[in-house]
């Protein structure tokens, strides 16, 4: 196995016209200017508004579409050359609907020779109660989510992408299949890249982290070094004091003010200063476009490649 999973430089990716079609990207851009590098056997959330570009950042990994610009590099090869080793689960989670659930399980047994685990596969959907033989066109989305999730799984992919793949299910399934994936992923080796908007669930699940907003990557690293990054801090001075540091975002509050900052060292006195939350370093970044990017060095390219952060 690589020690890299996913790597990219300058990536970017244009459709058609002046907004690419189910994106918020204007002049066809869904992607620009993208760079950052996943550790293998991380477990990844990829995190953003609708038409960030998570969609199209997932898809480009699994080899359905080619860059306009930059590289992208999967399991240390390109993404089309990758694809035997790894699994994708689309949103729309396209199966046969002919088929019954046995036979779906059947036609990946058939599809991946020496690395299908039937057990897993099995497990997965009798987990769910799911009948070998009912249609897939009669389940619900949720069930229909399971048996992806088993086709992924029972695949033993080296690189398990997943797009928005617990959306459509309960909060008792949600947890439920989240604890079967992290087991396996854990037992395995594998490295799992979610995108989801279920922050909460994210944060206890995922151990690295990439923001995308308007086609960019924002942040991207390991979620404590993320954390660790950042500080929430309230003074009654104004934001000026706090100039030797990165001010991601700053509001007046009764308090005077509150910002979340990067620090560069020592905070001034006179500013009280605590840990945020995932959650409030997320929302602070999304509300702050013309915040500085943050890839620490596990998610910097650059650093993987010469060892010296730039």
């Amino acid at each position: 196995m690589t020690e890299t999973a996913i790597e990219a430089a300058d990536l970017g990716k244009r459709y058609g016209g002046r907004r690419a079609r189910g994106t918020g990207a204007t002049d066809g851009w869904a992607l620009r200017g993208c760079d950052f590098r996943l550790p293998a056997g991380r477990v990844c959330a990829v995190v953003g508004p609708n038409g960030a570009g998570k969609s199209t950042l997932l898809g480009l990994a699994a080899g359905l579409a080619h860059p306009s610009t930059g590289t992208l590099s999967v399991l240390g090869t390109r993404p089309a050359a990758a694809r035997e080793r790894l699994a994708y689960v689309a949103q729309d989670k396209p199966l046969y609907p002919q088929l019954t659930v046995g036979e779906t399980l059947r036609l990946g047994a058939e599809l991946n020779p020496g690395r299908w685990d039937a057990t897993v596969a099995r497990r997965i959907v009798g987990d769910g109660a799911l009948p070998a033989g009912a249609r897939i066109k009669a389940l619900s989305g949720g069930q229909r989510t399971r048996v992806a999730l088993a086709l992924a799984l029972a695949k033993r992919p080296e690189l398990l992408l997943m797009d928005e793949p617990m959306a459509d299910l309960d909060p008792l399934a949600r947890h439920q299949l989240m604890g079967t994936l992290l087991a396996e992923a854990a037992e395995h080796g594998t490295t799992v890249v979610m995108s989801s908007h279920i922050l909460g669930e994210l944060a206890t699940a995922c151990d690295f982290l990439l923001l995308v907003s308007e086609g960019r990557v924002r942040l991207g690293g390991a979620i404590d070094d993320l954390m660790d990054a950042h500080a929430f801090v309230v003074g009654r001075g104004p934001v000026e004091e706090l100039a030797a540091h990165t001010v991601v975002e700053s509001r007046a509050t009764g308090r005077g003010t509150t910002a979340l900052i990067r620090p560069t060292g020592p905070v001034e006195s006179g500013w009280e200063t605590s840990e945020p939350t995932l959650e409030d370093v997320l929302l602070a970044h999304l509300r702050s476009p013309g915040a500085p990017t943050l890839l620490t060095p596990g998610a910097d390219p650059a650093v993987s490649r010469t060892g010296v952060a730039a």
